[in-house]
């Protein structure tokens, strides 16, 4: 995270934005094979009570590489269901 807030105030000034996404636990091949109890136990601690998708950690990348978010440099993105706020 330090490294992406060096660089967004290095290259803020040529028009190069830098951030990083920070994703929760995803649905993928890596935690399906997780045993159903802590899979029970990680969404209990999601505030929106699901694992996320792929597809959800990739809506928030497309949006920052997306001109709406061309003011938003230096900055980290938690994708993760409200797990971090706990």
């Amino acid at each position: 995270i330090g490294l992406s807030k060096a660089l967004a105030q290095e290259l803020g000034s040529r028009g190069i934005t830098v951030n990083v996404v920070a994703p929760g636990f995803v649905e993928t091949a890596m935690t399906d094979v997780l045993p159903a109890e802590q899979k029970a136990r990680l969404i209990s601690g999601i505030p929106l009570g699901r694992m996320g998708r792929p597809e959800d950690i990739a809506a928030a990348v497309a949006w920052l590489a997306s001109d709406e978010a061309s003011w938003v440099t230096g900055t980290t993105i938690h994708v993760n269901g409200g797990m971090a706020m706990l």
